[in-house]
């Protein structure tokens, strides 16, 4: 769902903006493409759990983080996609969800989502999406908490 979420519902659902470059969308398309088929063929080749693994607390945390995260994820894209009134600009501080207590709530939710996954899975693949996701989206919210 997340991937879906991100690739097609998310861009259909925003009113203006930038448009994105074609070499940037061809870049992110193909990274979507190697991450998706890594974690696919880690978990259905490789992978390996123990009866009952569904039931695991490590199962059930990484699980739980993912929702929640999810969850904050596309709240905090609602919120930032209507801040504006169509026809305004500027820049405008988005309110509510959790954006009262970080400045890139959007962020932080696909982060937890994806620390979520890893640790549902417990594989070495999505631990490092998961990083990969923390180094590139950490720096994100950076630049945009400045």
């Amino acid at each position: 769902f997340p991937v879906h979420y991100r690739a097609l519902i998310f861009p259909l659902l925003i009113r203006e903006g930038k448009p994105t470059p074609f070499f940037t969308f061809v870049l992110a398309l193909l990274f979507c493409i190697c991450n998706g088929y890594l974690q696919g063929r880690s978990l259905s080749n490789y992978a390996k759990y123990p009866p009952g693994w569904l039931k695991d607390p490590c199962f059930i945390t990484g699980f739980t983080g993912w929702l929640i995260g999810m969850a904050i994820n596309i709240h905090s894209d609602h919120i930032l996609r209507n801040l504006r009134r169509p026809g305004e600009s500027g820049y405008k501080i988005p309110k509510g969800g959790m954006f009262e207590y970080v400045s890139g709530a959007n962020f932080f939710g696909e982060i937890m989502e994806w620390f979520g996954f890893a640790l549902a899975c417990c594989t070495i693949e999505s631990l490092a999406f998961a990083l990969f996701t923390l180094f590139i989206l950490g720096s994100r919210a950076k630049q945009h908490h400045q």
